[in-house]
């Protein structure tokens, strides 16, 4: 049975405490992709989003980034 993720809220609230730059630093390095949603969702239930447009659009990116297939893999 596995642990529901803590690390949205987490990111959330350094946002909340006005550390954009470590969240964005965060979102660069996130778990998975479903992490990213949650973050997305609880982003904009907070209302964060005409404050912080960079970090919406650095959300997305890394969504778009982390679902998209790899072009390559090692051998």
């Amino acid at each position: 049975m596995s642990h529901p993720s803590v690390w949205a809220p987490k990111v959330l609230a350094l946002l909340r405490g006005g550390n954009a730059t470590a969240a964005l630093a965060q979102i660069k390095v996130a778990p998975s992709v479903k992490d990213l949603q949650q973050l997305r969702a609880a982003f904009g239930a907070a209302n964060l989003a005409p404050r912080l447009p960079h970090v919406d659009e650095a959300i997305a990116d890394q969504i778009d980034a982390m679902s998209a297939p790899r072009l390559h893999r090692s051998p």
